[in-house]
């Protein structure tokens, strides 16, 4: 898969007033308020040196939890490739792509962004700004051994260059137990602060990348992973998680559960000119991402609101 740019949709604007406007009408630069909480910047993390069980990444003498029932899992051999592993890697292989020829006629006014992961290295911010990126997800962390050796570039680069970023968990439900993905996570980069430049941390649940499309767990047992995750996120974090999926992973995965809609913003992942149908329990979506090359660098994704939404959002 290509991956010279990318892109996601939004969520958690208003629904209100349907206007036919362009989204690139959308690329006010959000105001930026000056506290940081839970969120700071953060030094570069080397990659942990390998050893013979371990890729490049893993965290030293780190042995994966099992969770009861669950499929064997990669981490820690050989064959872990979190390297290649982000937000939409294993969507067009599942379902494809189409033209996205009417995105930019959408009813209600979008604001471009872009999401990232170590694929994509160092990331000329600059360049996605004036080019009107006005967000970005960050990959962190995948597992409970992988850190993202750029993010400490792609996280803090976003934000210098004016972006309001957040970050974002790859999530292998069949290694460890949701709350321990959630725990690695905001200890390496998935925090949030309250200064209006800070997006919720997020959760990418996709297609397994080394197996069984559900990692070996069932419906009912997904849906307590996730909110096993959710809820550790929230304690620690203040903020529910922003959920990555596509509609088609959701409904096999999970029985199409509705229960996160009311607490947890949804990014959808659909490479067409609309995003179709949205999973249960959500009425609308905060990301999209739509595209997984294009005018920035990684995927390519849009929220679905103006500016003043998208920092409305991350004020939380």
């Amino acid at each position: 898969m290509r991956r010279t740019s990318r892109s996601a949709s939004p969520t958690g604007t208003t629904r209100s007033t349907a206007r036919r406007l362009p989204f690139l009408t959308a690329l006010a630069t959000a105001a930026a308020l000056g506290v940081g909480v839970a969120a700071p910047a953060y030094a570069a993390e080397p990659a942990p040196a390998p050893s013979p069980t371990a890729t490049p990444g893993a965290a030293p003498g780190a042995a994966p939890e099992t969770a009861p029932g669950a499929a064997p899992t990669v981490e820690g051999r050989a064959a872990f490739h979190p390297d290649r592993d982000f937000a939409g890697s294993t969507v067009a292989a599942h379902e494809g792509r189409s033209s996205t020829a009417g995105v930019a006629a959408l009813a209600v006014t979008q604001t471009p962004g872009l999401d990232v992961a170590s694929y994509q290295g160092n990331v000329n911010w600059g360049a996605a700004a004036a080019n009107g990126a006005r967000f970005a997800y960050v990959k962190a962390s995948e597992g409970t051994t992988y850190r993202n050796p750029y993010f400490a570039q792609q996280y803090n680069g976003s934000y210098n260059a004016g972006l309001i970023r957040g970050a974002y968990h790859f999530a292998l439900p069949n290694s460890s137990s949701g709350a321990t993905q959630a725990n690695w996570f905001v200890d390496h980069g998935g925090g949030w602060s309250a200064d209006g430049r800070t997006l919720p941390p997020a959760l990418d649940i996709e297609y397994n990348p080394y197996g069984a499309t559900c990692y070996g767990l069932s419906q009912s047992g997904m849906v307590s992973w996730i909110r096993s995750f959710s809820d550790t996120v929230r304690s620690r974090t203040g903020r529910y998680p922003t959920i990555y999926t596509t509609t088609n992973w959701w409904t096999q995965c999970t029985g199409n559960y509705g229960g996160f809609g009311a607490t947890n913003p949804l990014w959808i992942a659909r490479y067409s000119s609309s995003v179709g149908t949205l999973p249960n329990g959500w009425g609308y979506q905060t990301f999209w991402q739509y595209a997984d090359s294009g005018t920035f660098p990684g995927d390519q994704d849009l929220f679905n609101g103006a500016a003043d939404r998208l920092q409305a959002l991350a004020n939380g």
